[in-house]
């Protein structure tokens, strides 16, 4: 039975009535653009082998030639006009057209186009000229004898008109092109088709490489620079006692609370979040997380707390409250207590909204509260005076927050609600150790944003903190009545006291693109700066998601080949690049570093001769930018697979992608997906030392040892302890930034001043320098990495309010997740997976100072055993050899994705948690084996508490 509400309640003190405020626009939140995967019926044709490709030795220094007197033919033409002939007649008022009208769907489809070259033709180049009836995925393949077929290219997601093919490299007979999916209903059209031989300009060219030499070992290890003070303080204590503490806020559309559904307690309104029957509902998500247009113009400003409840003496504590914007506002819009004692109130509202020093600044038409400076570090603006007597106030838009308000006292009803039952709690002074939620608001003038030429909003709502009255900040979850917010259990910390809240906007999507909790009040700037560059496609200069100005610094600074052309195609949310799941797959969103065979004296692959130390698969013109085909491409040619059995009877299939080139097989290579980017700032705070003590001389009763990494620093030229990558090959971000700029997106830098030093150091010539990365998009780039957040771990209950579907991911159980802690630590996974671990305070941030985190990583190279090898050598990272991954924020992974397909391990190939365990040897086959062994009940409270992460 529900029970209707209480209305016959004492009436308790309010805040004054405030005039209505226009509503932030809603911004839904931005899908992932990701290129589809092939068709799942597409066939399974072999690379060409090696007698069908050109070898490096071909003389490739003339110009490309035309090549003629081809015959064409055809799976079977539409009519008798439109024949195979008339794609290679030199006549682009003809064409060809394949038979559609009178064949089934599969069959027009899978129409094909054949090429005679009459014997074994040299070719480099091919351009096809469509009709709107165009191949939307289609295939390349090559012959001797018209029945044995290699594939030697295969698009996913044509676009039609002018095709251009380089780099074939293959010496063949016979090539098809091979229908695999229509554009159109009609069949394939096609005007004309050319090719060339292969010469200087339609083929790469092939360079002689070289590697730095540098000690193997530890000797000579140059730590990273540690500058004395941090960039901006957020949080220190005056001489008196008082806590100061500063923090960044950025515009939101929408409150922390609001996801797509509405929801009300049992008997006190709409509850979207569950149907008739009581099954969950999702009507997409909130938009509190993710980023309004223009997310770094203008739309961030600085809050500062000068809390007294520490001195001595004080009974009575006060919070005072400056804000430091970047353009003039109206004065108000704070909150300090949510509602929770109104069943009514649930995606947002407040209690109290604080004492506005000047009432009319917030009353008055306009935009009375001016630009303040920000203070210095350590120091107030006002130290000795102030506003109106309250000291340390900037001026009459600071606010006192002094009083805990009075509120109804609550009572379960019938339903377990937790409801008014008629009596009061009279308002109290704040005392230390309250618990408070903080809100501000962003409330300008269009006029104002005129002047300053931003034509975005004047209303924004921002993040809901918590802060302890003598403590700080701290991250927090909801509870009980109406997820009242508290602060989150020390243990869950796992990214410490920067940790990222729980979410209940149902914006999962953006959990690893969150800012530290503590995040200073200029920084917050530096990271949205640095979080457009990013975002932003280094061709065209424009933003991934709609809305945003285009970064005309970030034009044209790509080469010609590339991966992808921003970050965040292969950092899909930040976490994963795609997996590698589909046949004839392109792993353009993941990275593939290749070399010769052999190594240096240093342990390093040498550059390969025509793709340097990375395949980079897509290309354009740097004069027109159009799309073009030079090959170099890696693709999913087929799936080894083997089972494995558990104690239990569980049968679990292990499968392996195996790899094909467009072009020459490299001598040795490495796929690798792209790693999540959370945390990144902690782990480079985590002193030199710590890390090495982790180093084991000799192996344990296990078998696990754990090695050290060293890498050279090509700036300074200095040795340093390697810990990012999946072979620990990158002593700092600064230095992967720039190497991920350069061998992901062909983008130069002042550390890699030329595209040629993908080939060694030999081409690696500052005086060749070619435009790219400004050095200050480079610095913000990696401070926008040194100050993203980690997600807290979901192990404590939320509580969400009775009869609310919960949202996935913090549906927990607790008791479970505790139990798969301890199998975690039974079986020794943490004697590689780290859980606890001090950060030093080294980083340039104080955000990351000296912070207890649980990345469960040791960021030491460890061997994985033959499963896991593959023949690319990094260092003393041999193939076998793998840094720790950090399980930090492991639990988000397929939210992250939000729909695309991702997998776990270097290479992406689990598709499972419990997968890549299985994968585990070498140093860590005994501790796998004992994952084997594991009764069901324990492997499964495990595999919980690892999503809980």
């Amino acid at each position: 039975m529900v029970s209707p509400p209480n209305t016959s309640l004492p009436p308790v003190a309010e805040p004054t009535p405030t005039p209505e405020l226009p509503e932030p626009e809603f911004e839904a939140a931005p899908s992932p653009a990701v290129a589809p995967l092939p068709t799942a019926s597409s066939l399974q044709i072999p690379a060409p082998p090696p007698e069908f490709m050109l070898q490096t030795t071909f003389n490739r220094a003339s110009l490309a030639v035309p090549i003629s007197n081809i015959t064409a033919s055809s799976s079977g033409d539409e009519n008798a006009g439109n024949t195979a002939d008339k794609a290679v007649d030199g006549n682009l008022n003809t064409r060809w057209e394949s038979a559609w009208s009178n064949t089934d769907k599969a069959t027009a489809d899978s129409a094909w186009l054949q090429f005679d070259f009459g014997s074994k033709t040299a070719i480099g180049y091919m351009k096809l000229q469509w009709e709107n009836a165009y191949a939307d995925e289609y295939a390349l393949y090559v012959s001797d004898d018209a029945k044995n077929w290699y594939q030697l290219r295969y698009i996913a997601a044509a676009k039609g008109g002018t095709e251009e093919f380089f780099n074939l490299n293959v010496d063949a007979r016979y090539l098809r092109l091979q229908g695999v999916r229509r554009h159109t209903q009609y069949g394939y059209s096609l005007f004309e088709v050319e090719f060339k031989s292969p010469g200087s300009d339609t083929v790469m060219p092939v360079h002689n490489t070289s590697y730095i030499s540098y000690p193997l070992s530890g000797n000579g290890r140059v730590p990273l620079p540690a500058p004395a003070e941090p960039l901006e303080s957020i949080s220190f204590t005056l001489a008196d006692g008082t806590l100061v503490t500063r923090f960044g806020m950025v515009g939101r559309s929408r409150h922390a609370r609001e996801r797509g559904e509405d929801w009300n307690e049992i008997g006190f309104g709409p509850n979207d979040t569950v149907d008739a029957q009581g099954n969950p509902v999702d009507k997409g998500p909130g938009a509190h997380l993710n980023f309004v247009a223009n997310y770094f113009k203008n739309r961030t400003w600085g809050v500062e707390f000068i809390d007294n409840s520490n001195v001595a003496g004080v009974t009575a504590p006060r919070i005072i409250v400056n804000q430091y914007f970047q353009q003039a506002q109206k004065g108000g819009g704070h909150s300090f207590v949510r509602r929770f004692d109104e069943p009514g109130v649930t995606g947002f509202g407040w209690m109290s909204p604080g004492d506005l020093l000047d009432d009319s600044t917030y009353l008055s038409d306009g935009a009375p509260c001016p630009v303040v400076t920000k203070p210095a570090n350590g120091v107030l603006l006002h130290p000795d005076s102030g506003f109106n007597g309250v000291i340390g106030a900037n001026d009459g838009c600071s606010v006192v927050f002094d009083t805990y308000p009075g509120h109804r006292a609550l009572s379960a009803n019938a339903d377990g609600v937790l409801v008014p039952n008629g009596s009061s709690v009279a308002a109290r002074s704040l005392k230390k150790g309250d618990i408070i939620e903080f809100t501000s608001s962003f409330f300008s003038t269009r006029q104002v944003m005129d002047a300053i030429g931003d034509n975005g909003g004047v209303r924004y709502y921002t993040n809901e903190l918590t802060y302890v009255m003598g403590q700080g900040l701290r991250p927090w979850y909801g509870v009980q009545p109406r997820l009242m917010n508290a602060p989150l259990p020390d243990s869950t910390l796992q990214g410490g006291l920067g940790s990222i809240s729980y979410d209940y906007a149902d914006n999962p999507s953006f959990m690893f693109q969150q800012p530290h909790n503590t995040i200073g009040m200029q920084n917050i700037q530096r990271f949205m700066e640095g979080r457009r560059w990013l975002h932003t496609n280094l061709w065209t200069g424009e933003h991934n998601e709609s809305g945003n100005d285009r970064n005309d610094a970030g034009r044209h600074l790509q080469g010609e080949h590339f991966n992808q052309s921003s970050c965040f195609n292969c950092h899909i949310g930040n976490g994963r690049s795609v997996a590698p799941t589909a046949l004839n797959q392109r792993l353009d969103t993941m990275a593939v570093r290749v070399g010769e065979t052999g190594t240096d004296s240093n342990g390093n692959a040498l550059p390969h001769p025509i793709y340097g130390q990375a395949l980079q698969m897509n290309a354009r013109s740097t004069s027109t930018g159009d799309r073009q085909n030079w090959g170099n491409g890696a693709w999913v040619s087929g799936f080894n697979s083997h089972d494995v059995t558990l104690a239990d009877g569980t049968v679990v299939q292990l499968r392996k992608p195996q790899i094909a080139f467009d072009g020459p097989v490299p001598g040795a290579y490495s796929v690798r997906s792209a790693q999540p980017l959370i945390g990144m700032g902690l782990l480079e705070a985590i002193d030199d030392d710590t890390i090495l003590s982790w180093v084991r001389d000799i192996p344990d009763a296990d078998g696990v040892v754990g090695s050290a990494n060293y890498v050279y620093d090509p700036e300074t030229g200095d040795v340093r302890l390697g810990r990012y990558g999946w072979k620990a090959g990158k002593a700092s971000l600064r230095h992967q930034v720039a190497n991920a700029a350069l061998l992901d997106m062909s983008v130069t830098s002042s550390v890699y001043p030329t595209r040629l030093c993908l080939y060694g150091p030999e081409h690696c010539d500052a005086s060749n320098a070619e435009p790219g990365l400004p050095d200050e998009a480079l610095q913000l780039m990696t401070q926008y990495l040194q100050l993203l957040g980690v997600p807290a771990q979901r192990s404590v209950q939320s509580g969400f309010p009775k009869g609310v579907s919960p949202l996935p991911y913090l549906d927990v159980a607790p008791d479970k997740i505790a139990q798969g802690e301890q199998v975690f630590k039974a079986i020794r996974c943490n004697a590689c997976h780290i859980s606890d671990v001090q950060t030093s305070n080294r980083s340039e941030f104080a955000e990351v100072r000296n912070q207890r985190i649980k990345p469960y990583t040791d960021l030491l190279l460890h061997d994985m055993g033959a499963g896991l090898a593959d023949n690319f050598a990094e260092g003393l990272a041999t193939g076998n050899m793998w840094r720790t991954p950090p399980l930090w924020g492991l639990g988000y992974t397929e939210y992250v994705a939000d729909g695309v397909p991702v997998g776990y391990l270097h290479d992406g190939r689990a598709r499972t948690v419990t997968e890549a365990i299985l994968w585990h040897g070498g140093e860590a086959e005994i501790i796998k084996n004992r994952f084997v062994n594991l009764p069901s009940d324990e492997r499964e409270a495990l595999l919980a508490f690892l999503q809980s992460l």
